[in-house]
């Protein structure tokens, strides 16, 4: 109980954090249906975002090089809100994507900072506690994040000036937080060739994770649009499938630690396909149909990523951890950049359908690279199954220091 409070201020910026920054993907999407925006515009929000996000996990750890872990965190945080206020002073879908690319900077950055912090004051004795309370309080923001669009009115100063709020009390509990700074970590190499070379079938799988996940996140909101979902239904219809991600850490985690991983991705990739087909079959039949099968879709997609992760890291040696998470985290932005403008594409051209028929022709290339990639190599020895949360390269750092005390 003392860990975790003497990292309360840590733990509520990132909150705070995910509240602020969390709800303005879906309220831009529905706020550009308001303003009139195309669907491949509000798609290239939602790339705009990610693209910041990967700047961000770059710049993040020469920046606290420079300035130091607080001051680093105040100018992304900063950014951040800059990004947000900016949104009913100029309503224009490509000063939107600027300002997106700001939000994006913002979420990486400050998750960097905050990272590093937590790594550096952990013990190898404390250090699995510590990441468990750090990933509750991750997905419940997210959670609470979608939520939070039924009572934003789109296309209105006032919901954007709520986010920014929230995005900027972030700063007070880590700017007067009297846990003593850190020393600046390293600045870890990115490699993304070093992913490929331990494990193309984890590569592919991260990019499929970052093809699924930015669409249904930036682009789901359009989509429960088109099917005919009010503004509260989205917000229920979108934290249904942050539920279902929840649901499915503890079984994916189970399944992957006692089976081969291969056998796990090429499971989750075919039940992303049915679930794909049956949001689609049941998208007509009511918003409980709607919210449970957007459930099921989390099921099946949300641990894809962590799965893929820890398939790459039982052929990686310790010393190439830290890399290797900040190579599968490239690899998962390049996916994620592509997929909401190319998704918002083939909405307008074929039906709001469209979006799932793009997740289930990405599954099923994974699934055909799996079967291929286990006719060419065994399996490797396991390293332990973690959740890893997509928000910046310096996880690999915890995620590394927590296999080394397993291994001990």
């Amino acid at each position: 109980m003392r860990l975790i409070i003497s990292f309360t201020a840590l733990l509520l910026s990132v909150l705070l954090l995910q509240l602020g920054s969390g709800g303005l993907a879906p309220l831009d999407a529905i706020s550009g249906v308001e303003l009139g925006f195309s669907t491949a515009e509000i798609g290239l929000l939602g790339s705009s975002h990610f693209l910041g996000f990967f700047l961000g996990c770059w710049w993040a750890p020469r920046l606290m090089g420079s300035v130091g872990h607080s001051r680093a965190f105040a100018a992304f945080t900063a950014l951040g809100t800059i990004g947000i206020l900016s949104h009913m002073l100029l309503i224009d879908a490509y000063a939107w994507m600027a300002m997106r690319v700001l939000t994006g900077l913002c979420i990486a950055g400050s998750y960097t900072v905050i990272e590093s912090w937590l790594q550096a004051k952990v013990t190898n004795e404390t250090r699995g506690r510590a990441m468990g309370v750090y990933r509750v309080i991750d997905i419940s923001g997210a959670l609470c994040a979608q939520l939070m669009i039924s009572v934003l009115t789109p296309a209105h100063y006032v919901s954007y000036n709520i986010l920014a709020i929230i995005c900027c009390a972030a700063l007070v509990p880590l700017v007067l937080t009297r846990v003593q700074q850190p020393e600046t970590p390293d600045a870890p190499r990115l490699r993304p060739a070093l992913a490929w070379r331990r494990s193309p079938l984890a590569a592919a799988g991260v990019v499929s994770a970052g093809l699924t996940a930015a669409a249904f996140r930036m682009v789901g909101p359009l989509y429960g649009v088109k099917i005919g979902l009010s503004v509260d239904e989205i917000a229920l219809f979108l934290a249904a499938f942050v539920l279902g991600g929840v649901i499915a850490q503890v079984p994916a985690g189970w399944a992957a630690d006692r089976y081969d991983r291969r056998w796990v991705l090429i499971a989750l990739s075919v039940l992303a396909v049915i679930s794909s087909a049956t949001m689609v079959a049941f998208s007509g039949q009511g918003t409980a149909a709607a919210f449970l099968t957007a459930i099921f879709f989390g099921i099946a997609t949300f641990p894809i990523y962590s799965v893929s992760a820890a398939h790459a890291h039982d052929f990686a040696s310790d010393s190439e951890r830290v890399e290797l998470s900040a190579a599968l985290m490239f690899l998962f932005a390049l996916g994620a950049i592509a997929s909401p403008w190319v998704v918002s594409i083939l909405i307008e051209a074929f039906g709001p359908a469209a979006m799932f028929a793009f997740v289930s022709v990405a599954h099923l290339a994974l699934i055909l690279f799996g079967l291929l990639r286990m006719r060419t190599r065994e399996a490797e020895t396991r390293t332990r199954y973690v959740y890893a949360p997509r928000t910046s390269f310096l996880i690999g750092r915890l995620l590394k220091k927590s296999r080394m005390r397993d291994d001990t």
